[in-house]
């Protein structure tokens, strides 16, 4: 019963008013698809595999415009503003245009919003170099005259990490021993003294 009352619904609809409804209804069923899919692989840019990095170039640029993502949040707007316009007996050519630009706007929305979120990912991201200056504690002692290379213990961004070091200093620099960072060397070793005074 309830499949005739849709039958005879879809069929008392006007052939644009159709269109509409058919883009809205399939591609809100790609959108839930999509959306099921993205908690299950925990990531929402693979999700679909990697034809978003393809299309889009999301590697490169953090959140591509023309991915797959985009292309079915466009056309579920797109239907759904065009069907609340028609609803409203506005005139096909505004409807369609007004369509466009909602699906539009959603698209430059989720773009912004992916960006900004793969910049706040990012800023997690340690930089060594923002220990230089800082000072640390020796965890593991560190040889003389970059003879070998010990540990400290340094607070960077927020958290506590143990990384690697290395000194010019004639003599090593025994476990529990404040020292200063003066640089990075080969972009993964601290260098460090333990003259800190300023």
């Amino acid at each position: 019963m309830y499949m005739l009352d849709l039958a005879g619904w879809w069929q008392s609809l006007a052939g644009f008013e159709k269109i509409f409804w058919g883009i809205a209804l399939f591609f809100s069923l790609l959108f839930v698809i999509q959306t099921v899919f993205s908690f299950i692989a925990g990531d929402g840019d693979e999700s679909f595999g990697d034809s978003d990095v393809a299309i889009g170039e999301d590697d490169g640029m953090g959140h591509g415009f023309f991915t797959i993502k985009n292309f079915i949040a466009f056309f579920t707007i797109f239907g759904w503003t065009g069907v609340a316009l028609i609803k409203g007996n506005v005139n096909q050519t505004v409807t369609i245009a007004v369509a466009f630009a909602a699906g539009l706007a959603m698209v430059f929305l989720m773009v912004l919003l992916f960006r900004s979120m793969s910049k706040l990912r990012a800023s997690g991201t340690l930089d060594i170099n923002n220990a230089i200056n800082q000072v640390a504690e020796t965890y593991l002692f560190i040889p003389a005259m970059r003879g070998g290379t010990g540990k400290v213990h340094i607070r960077i961004q927020g958290s506590l990490r143990e990384l690697n070091a290395i000194t010019d200093d004639l003599t090593e620099i025994p476990t529990g021993k404040l020292v200063r960072v003066t640089g990075v060397v080969n972009n993964n070793v601290l260098l460090v003294t333990s003259q800190i005074s300023s």
